[in-house]
């Protein structure tokens, strides 16, 4: 990303975003954790989009370029980490269990993190945080000019139904080359790549209120409990509970 800030020091606090309010890109010399006890926060790397709802926590390894942006009103917790307790080399999406959550919302919220209760708190949290799981919801970006064009078709319209090949018209490739575009280019099948998709675009509508039947609609699922079963598979958790 052009014209992204440096920050050396990964700040430890909590605060709270409007409604599309948005974080410019920027990186940090040390590890951040990035958790929404409420609301959906977004992250935008150069190669891919996360994003988290409130039982999932971002990962963004030191020196990553990085952007945020809110749907819904959203509290961003913010955990500055000179270690790297989970020894990923990229950013990626946390299961956040309910200990975990109140850990990042207590610790994140104390005026004084060095005394012993607040030292305690943190070893606790390292604790959690080194056996969370990973469950994320990415999008990987397109570099092949005809990949990309296919893309922006289905980020202007998720519900579109059309197969590769029907798609394949408009970016001038045929089905077959792009089947292996996405698995070379994406790392996914264009399935997988298509259900990350759609998830992405409705975990940001269930933020912003929009009813589980009109998600499912606009985000291209053929009815609203197979909507419901495609999240709770994907997330452990159904769409009403976002609401």
């Amino acid at each position: 990303m052009s014209n992204s800030r440096h920050l050396p020091a990964a700040p430890t606090t909590s605060r709270e975003l409007a409604a599309a309010a948005s974080v410019t890109a920027h990186w940090h010399d040390e590890n951040q954790i990035v958790y929404a006890s409420s609301g959906v926060v977004a992250v935008h790397t150069e190669s891919s989009r996360w994003i988290a709802p409130a039982h999932r926590a971002l990962w963004i390894p030191a020196g990553t370029v990085h952007s945020h942006r809110a749907y819904g009103v959203t509290r961003l917790h913010f955990l500055g980490l000179t270690q790297n307790p989970l020894r990923l080399p990229e950013p990626t999406a946390l299961a956040v269990s309910p200990l975990l959550r109140e850990l990042l919302i207590a610790y994140t919220g104390l005026d004084d993190r060095e005394t012993p209760a607040g030292k305690r708190m943190r070893a606790v949290l390292l604790d959690q945080l080194a056996t969370a799981s990973e469950r994320p919801v990415r999008v990987p970006s397109a570099h092949d000019p005809r990949l990309a064009t296919v893309c922006a078709l289905l980020e202007t319209d998720p519900s579109d139904s059309r197969g590769l090949e029907a798609l394949g018209r408009a970016a001038g490739a045929s089905g077959r080359t792009l089947t292996r575009l996405f698995r070379e280019d994406l790392g996914m099948t264009f399935p997988q790549w298509r259900t990350q998709l759609r998830l992405y675009h409705a975990l940001r509508l269930l933020a912003e209120g929009h009813p589980v039947t009109a998600v499912a609609q606009q985000c291209g699922f053929a009815t609203a409990s197979a909507f419901i079963d495609v999240f709770r598979r994907s997330l452990g958790h159904t769409p009403g509970s976002y609401l």
